[in-house]
């Protein structure tokens, strides 16, 4: 899914860039806007794969802990 977002970005980020180049300032500005939501969104799959990762690492340790008797 990130791979998703990251290329919708690049593809918005160009798609601006040539509408820049063209003088249409207000579809450009659309676009590339959409191109920041869609980094955004990018950024967002890689939080949560990293916070998912963290959680079920924390979740092990926690278990491993309550098997040892002191």
């Amino acid at each position: 899914m990130r791979l998703f977002w990251t290329t919708i970005t690049g593809i918005c980020i160009v798609a601006a860039l040539v509408l820049l180049a063209r003088q249409r300032l207000d579809a450009a500005f659309v676009v590339g806007t959409l191109g920041v939501v869609a980094w955004f969104l990018s950024y967002r799959v890689q939080m949560k794969r990293i916070v998912s990762a963290n959680d079920i690492q924390q979740t092990r340790v926690e278990d491993s802990d309550e098997d040892v008797d002191y």
